[in-house]
């Protein structure tokens, strides 16, 4: 089909970047076609933000996908999905266009910030080529000129010393400091729409923060508009000039983002905005029990450092803490990326040796400890982990996967033998038995995670440790598991490490709270004091970064984190 048969000027089209008409997008599988998008119909207005909201499966994701054709080919895509050509404001019909014009169009007209920016980056080039290579590849500039276009978009992104770090490789960058060199790709050929899919869900709510501002700068200063794929109702709040909720494949409901939040009028929307975690939401936990009682773990100024290589000074990751968890307390453990939570985990559980200081661990004396003295101890402790999907054996059922803790200590001699335990289990944390037959990849993504809280409660642990258990869920997933994992550990009576960046979460789930920065705890007290009354600027700052599920507020509260980021500045 030729170029002038594909474009089109219709009625408003210096104000529509994008308009899309009954779009469908069904997706061929061994069984048959199954339906993703149906019927969607919506347009994106220049110099506005345009948020899709929807739990994962909704197809929120697909439909954006769809603007630049990036589906894969057992898509097939039925409909209208005009997209504005930045030269001449012009309109083409995407899903009719060949793949020349498309290549031509991604980049120079559309460009996306996918949400894994790990994934994206190439890690054997250097970001300035990454960067400059879409400005060599729309021929527009010689490789000095996009070296130096590169240098400007990375210092336009806050990148710190962008003149030498252009010649940085992906791993050198942190998990904000990537998303941001994504988003410098995104805008370096001045696109007239960014796809930004998900493009906060693993980062800390801190760098969530300051990404949400720079998307905001690319609207306000850059002259961008911006499609925000999300299932975060707070980051919708934050950042959106108008809504529309996905679910089941259709948009169930649009309108301005205020209206929206204060009059919403399907179900589905007053469940997502329900869903998000808010501070002081809940009554605080308090602990009954008698704190006589012999610590189940207790840290005295216990320090980890990593030895330092090529001649350089080893890093202190953890320095000089002290905290105690009693049996049956919830102490949440909370910071940025690289604060040292993760590395205190992984110190408690006998997997990260102690420099100095000391660690007792259900009695056991963790500094210079002997594995095979402290092997027996193991047995009371559970791990749930961030990311089930890369915990369990793909190849084992997840019945096989939740016995394997009861045939390693021999409670059970195989995983057959041990079925009606796992049943049990699987019953505690609502999935069905059946599940037990299916593999992982066969579990969405809350699924699983019960799945994992059921297999770390297999041995009736006196410690679990949960390590951001779920930052990786959407928000009413979310909700469902913290409200199972509090239930049953008011339950089970089990000690409990939560590891979060999360204060929000903290205070659904933990009794005491614990504040690291930079490897040094600067606010220790109940969920409730550390959360209402933040006495350290860093614990401001976390709270004051937390979006919330109301643009008024959060506008408010915007203002607020910026005021004490200058206070504390954190990594990017």
């Amino acid at each position: 089909m030729s170029d002038a048969a594909t474009t089109t000027e219709p009625h408003g089209a210096q104000d529509t970047v994008v308009s899309i008409r009954d779009l469908d997008v069904s997706f061929a599988v061994d069984a048959g076609s199954v339906e993703a998008v149906s019927n969607v119909s919506l347009d994106i207005h220049r110099g506005s933000i345009l948020a899709i909201v929807g739990e994962s499966g909704s197809g929120k994701t697909v439909t954006s996908k769809s603007i630049i054709r990036l589906l894969p080919e057992t898509a097939t895509a039925e409909g209208v999905i005009l997209l504005a050509h930045q030269a001449d404001g012009t309109m083409s019909d995407i899903v009719a266009l060949d793949h020349r014009r498309l290549r031509e169009i991604r980049g120079a007209d559309a460009a996306m910030v996918f949400q894994e920016p790990t994934s994206v980056l190439n890690p054997v080039y250097t970001v300035g080529w990454q960067i400059a290579e879409g400005l060599r590849a729309h021929g527009k500039y010689s490789r000095k000129a996009a070296r130096t276009r590169a240098i400007e978009y990375l210092d336009l992104v806050g990148i710190p010393d962008p003149e030498e770090r252009i010649d940085y490789y992906p791993h050198q960058f942190s998990g904000g400091q990537k998303q941001r060199v994504v988003i410098a790709m995104a805008l370096v050929l001045n696109p007239g729409l960014i796809i930004a899919d998900e493009p906060t869900t693993a980062l800390d709510v801190t760098v969530q923060a300051e990404i949400l501002e720079l998307l905001r700068r690319c609207r306000d200063e850059f002259g961008a508009t911006i499609l925000l794929i999300t299932h975060n109702m707070g980051v919708v709040a934050d950042l959106a000039d108008e809504v529309a909720v996905m679910h089941h494949g259709r948009i169930i409901e649009q309108a301005p983002v205020r209206q929206l939040f204060a009059h919403p009028r399907e179900e589905w929307t007053k469940t997502l905005l329900s869903a998000v975690p808010r501070i002081g939401q809940e009554e605080p936990r308090v602990l009954a029990t008698d704190t006589d009682k012999t610590p189940v773990v207790e840290a005295r100024d216990m320090t980890i450092e990593f030895p330092g290589r090529l001649g350089r000074p080893a890093f202190r990751a953890v320095d000089s803490i002290s905290f105690t968890i009693r049996p049956g307390e919830v102490l949440g453990l909370v910071g940025e990326s690289g604060s040292g939570k993760t590395t205190t985990g992984r110190a408690i559980a006998g997997l990260q040796r102690i420099h100095s200081g000391s660690l007792e661990v259900l009695g056991h004396e963790m500094r210079d400890f002997k594995e095979r003295k402290f092997r027996p101890v193991r047995r009371d402790i559970g791990f749930v982990f961030q990311d089930p999907g890369t915990s369990f054996n793909p190849q084992l059922t997840i019945a096989q996967c939740i016995a394997e803790p009861l045939v390693v200590h021999k409670v059970f001699t195989d995983s057959r033998a041990a079925r009606g335990r796992v049943d049990e289990l699987l019953e505690s944390v609502q999935l069905q038995t059946s599940f037990g037959d299916r593999f992982p990849h066969e579990l969405s993504g809350g699924q699983r995670q019960r799945a994992s809280l059921a297999r770390a409660l297999a041995l009736d642990p006196k410690l679990l440790i949960a390590d951001e258990p779920t930052s990786a869920l959407d928000v009413s997933v979310q909700a469902r598991v913290l409200r199972l994992f509090r239930e049953l550990q008011e339950e089970l009576h089990f000690a409990c490490l939560f590891i979060t960046h999360d204060l929000a979460v903290v205070d659904l789930v933990a009794h005491e709270v614990a504040v690291l920065y930079r490897g040094h705890i600067v606010e220790h007290g109940t969920s409730r004091q550390v959360l209402t009354d933040p006495q350290d600027p860093y614990t401001q700052r976390l709270i004051a970064s937390l979006p919330v599920p109301d643009p008024v507020e959060q506008a408010r509260r915007r203002e607020e984190f910026l005021r004490v980021s200058q206070e504390v500045p954190g990594p990017a």
